[in-house]
């Protein structure tokens, strides 16, 4: 073992041996960065069905007002779609009062110079009683997810129904 490298980790130790360097650099620690996020990712274990995405794409282009989803097994998958002319309380209500869900809602309003706007919001639903279990596998996966979704403009994390209001979502979007 090199003694310069002493004084690092090992893990950094056996990266700078890898890349050739003999002290710390900016290399390196790419390359322990890359490897990081990709020990996260397969930490989550959790993959993303590719009708997600393309559901989603197809509420970018309005033909939905929102999805809902849940992880089936080690996977996430479509739950529930909602049409153009649902609400914002028909999509709350489409959520379980004791299970996690990811959702997205394409919110439109109005801005106060009267302009209409939309923006499209990521939804991290954990209820405070859902398991404890399940709260930890949709906390660790939520990053991971999100990523895979081109075009969310606001995130927001909600316990209880008070957190995720109308008032709130629409204070979010200004």
């Amino acid at each position: 073992p090199n003694k310069l490298h002493s004084h690092l980790p090992l893990f950094q130790r056996t990266i700078n041996i890898h890349t050739g360097t003999r002290s710390f650099s900016s290399s390196s620690f790419t390359i322990e960065t890359k490897q990081k996020q990709w020990f996260a990712n397969a930490a989550s274990g959790m993959a993303v069905e590719d009708n997600c995405k393309l559901k989603f794409l197809e509420l970018k282009k309005r033909i939905f007002r929102f999805i809902i989803f849940r992880i089936d097994g080690q996977q996430v998958v479509v739950e529930k779609l909602g049409n153009p002319q649902e609400t914002y309380d028909d999509f709350t209500a489409s959520l379980p009062a004791d299970e996690c869900r990811y959702a997205v809602f394409d919110f439109d309003f109005t801005t106060n110079e009267n302009c209409q706007k939309s923006k499209i919001f990521f939804i991290a639903w954990s209820p405070d009683s859902s398991r404890v279990r399940m709260k930890m596998v949709y906390a660790s996966s939520k990053d991971r997810f999100k990523r895979e979704l081109d075009g969310i403009q606001v995130e927001l994390q909600a316990t209880d129904p008070s957190e995720m209001s109308f008032d709130i979502i629409k204070s979010r979007a200004l």
